[in-house]
């Protein structure tokens, strides 16, 4: 334990503390003379009488008639000194103080102090006087108390110091159940649910009953990262146990457990396991129904929440406003909004404004999307998030980039999305310096090997050609997920380089990571523009047979341009006819112009009648067949179809196109 506090101290060192208590336990001497001793037993009734004074003040929320108290008694004791400190209507440092001048005086300390005061210490964050009352507790002798031992445990699990907590948990002779759930909420609350799990284990095999607590950590720990099945596990234990009648947390914590999964039949049946009375989830219930676009049904359970007189919660508004968002449900976000007036949460929750700011800009209404914002009391990193994204799904690009400088004006630091809405605005307006600055600005902020960041980044300098500098990212990522390999071989595929590109793909398959549909259409498109026809065949018959992922119509419209680039007409036809759904008619269209090229006459024209078939409203259709019968000598047909075209009065779309020469853009 020694070298755990060493190890403490060291941490501690290092964190900077706004406002230091002004005083150190370490310097405390203990003064045994200044208390005189309660030898008289009037005197031992008139400090009991007072300290029952005292705690009736405390709880009835008068603390100043309680402090008026202490200070007319001329003895105290260690009762006295334990009510001021275990007050929580205190400041901290008064606790603290208090416990100062106690020891200073002499006064014995028990249990309910050291308890106590570590308490005070885990509240308020003060983790050098925490590290020096376990200085204390040790050289006192109160360590193998377990009311102690749980509160120490209990303090390094909320410093984040779960090995320093788990190796003091080992080394106490004795541990009850409350120990226990100390360490089971530590491990929940730091997001260690791996941890948190084997706790669990190890606990049921020391032979220790979890009770209705403990299920209720352990299944919030699971409805946070997801985790389904070790839930379910979980439920089958506490149907065993009976807890889901007799205790009504367990039982709403199946509900949000359910909930939190997506799993909407599990929620409904949890709760409707609970009496009406003592349902706590029910806007656990409600977000799962907005999840999954019940509308009808969330709105219902929505108003009978109401009435059974529960406030709604953050919760439910966001999901409503996030169903708004999918959904384009302009008028139910309005009548929303105004319930999130109502009950005041405009101004004080990040997550409310920043879902408003969302629902208006994906409902294109970006005018009030952008008042919203405005009307804010505190611009946050977040709300700025969510009007970037509005403003992006508006095609505001501009507004975007100068959202951007808003931010960096303000004193806001960008995050990972914020770097990565703005790199997708730049692209869009066809201009490399400014997302070369804004790397520079990345790299700065230390965000560069954020996975969205990097592969916007990637994806930006693909677009320009800078491949080498694509790669340069791609290698500084220390653990590059399944997506930064798709951007990488995207990137790699849009400069022809298609061979660099299956290396990649070769790579990602060996360090164990799951291709995607995404990651085979990239692969074969650097196929095609390389003219990798074995490869790219080897790659598309992979998908199904080695990775289980089946082929749609975009990949095989990529090995049809493929095989047609190649000249393999035939081929290509064939996998045409094995396409799935309705025939495609880029695909066809892609064949035919092939068949122009490789003068194959019995391809295209078989090509081109169901071409004409497929889209007979579409003039280029009719242009293009019309060519091709006018270079296999077919005149009479190529003058009958563009005469057709003439009397349906198709015309084409003029094309243009922009380009960037020296910072500035030229169109045509």
């Amino acid at each position: 334990m020694h070298k755990s506090l060493n190890i403490f101290w060291f941490q501690v060192s290092r964190v900077k503390k706004p406002q230091p208590v002004p005083f150190s336990f370490m310097r405390l001497r203990a003064i045994t003379t200044c208390v005189p001793v309660l030898s008289n037993p009037l005197g031992s009734d008139f400090v009991y009488l007072k300290n029952r004074e005292i705690d009736a003040f405390i709880k009835s929320g008068n603390p100043n008639a309680a402090l008026a108290v202490f200070h007319s008694m001329p003895l105290r004791d260690s009762v006295t000194y334990n009510l001021f400190i275990s007050a929580c209507s205190w400041p901290s440092e008064h606790s603290l103080r208090l416990y100062a001048e106690m020891c200073s005086l002499g006064i014995r300390q028990t249990s309910t102090t050291f308890s106590s005061v570590i308490a005070v210490c885990n509240n308020a964050g003060f983790r050098r006087e925490g590290a020096q009352l376990h200085c204390r507790v040790l050289k006192f002798g109160f360590l193998w108390n377990v009311i102690v031992s749980g509160a120490l445990v209990n303090f390094y699990m909320h410093a984040g110091l779960s090995n320093l907590a788990l190796e003091l948990f080992d080394e106490l002779p004795e541990r009850n159940l409350a120990v226990w759930n100390v360490m089971l909420r530590g491990f929940c609350e730091l997001g260690l649910v791996e941890d948190l799990l084997g706790f669990y284990s190890q606990m049921c095999f020391q032979g220790v009953q979890p009770n209705g607590t403990s299920f209720s950590y352990l299944l919030r720990g699971c409805s946070n990262q997801r985790w389904f099945q070790q839930g379910k596990k979980l439920q089958s234990s506490i149907l065993k146990k009976g807890l889901v009648e007799s205790n009504i947390f367990v039982a709403n914590a199946l509900v949000d457990f359910y909930s939190a999964c997506g799993c909407l039949v599990g929620a409904r049946k949890s709760f409707e396991a609970i009496p009406v009375e003592d349902v706590i989830s029910w806007n656990s219930l409600v977000s799962v129904y907005a999840h999954n676009n019940l509308l009808f049904d969330a709105l219902e359970l929505y108003t009978v929440m109401q009435l059974w007189g529960h406030r709604p919660s953050v919760r439910s508004l966001v999901a409503f406003l996030n169903l708004c968002s999918r959904t384009e449900e302009i008028r139910l976000g309005k009548q929303i909004h105004c319930h999130v007036l109502k009950l005041g949460l405009d101004e004080r929750n990040v997550h409310v404004q920043s879902s408003l700011i969302d629902m208006y800009g994906k409902c294109r209404d970006i005018e009030s999307s952008v008042a919203v914002f405005e009307c804010l009391p505190k611009r946050t990193v977040e709300c700025c998030n969510s009007l970037m994204t509005s403003l992006s799904h508006c095609d505001a690009t501009e507004d975007v980039v100068e959202l951007f400088g808003l931010m960096v004006d303000e004193g806001l630091m960008p995050d990972e999305v914020t770097f990565s809405t703005t790199l997708k605005a730049l692209l869009s307006m066809s201009t490399s310096t400014s997302f070369t600055l804004l790397h520079c600005f990345a790299l700065k902020s230390g965000v560069e090997r954020d996975a969205a960041v990097a592969c916007s980044l990637m994806d930006a300098y693909s677009r320009c050609g800078h491949v080498e500098l694509c790669r340069q990212i791609f290698e500084t990522l220390p653990s590059p997920n399944a997506i930064c390999f798709t951007s990488m071989i995207n990137g790699y595929a849009r400069n022809g380089m298609g061979k660099e590109g299956l290396a990649v793909l070769h790579a990602m398959i060996d360090k164990g990571l799951k291709p995607d549909k995404v990651t085979f259409l990239c692969a074969l498109s650097g196929c095609n523009h390389t003219g990798l026809v074995e490869e790219g065949k080897i790659v598309f018959n992979s998908m199904k047979s080695l990775h289980g992922v089946h082929p749609d119509r975009r990949h095989f419209s990529c090995m049809v341009d493929l095989l047609c680039r190649a000249g393999l007409l035939h081929e290509a036809e064939e996998l045409l006819l094995q396409a799935p759904g309705k025939r495609d008619c880029f695909m066809w269209s892609s064949l035919l112009r092939s068949c122009r090229v490789h003068k194959n006459e019995e391809v295209g024209t078989r090509a081109a009648q169901v071409l004409l078939e497929l889209d007979p409203d579409d003039p280029s259709v009719w242009l293009q067949a019309s060519n091709f019968y006018a270079e296999i000598g077919k005149f009479d047909a190529s003058r009958q179809i563009r005469e057709v075209g003439v009397a349906r009065k198709m015309t084409r779309e003029i094309g243009h196109s922009l380009i960037e020469i020296r910072d500035s853009d030229w169109g045509k």
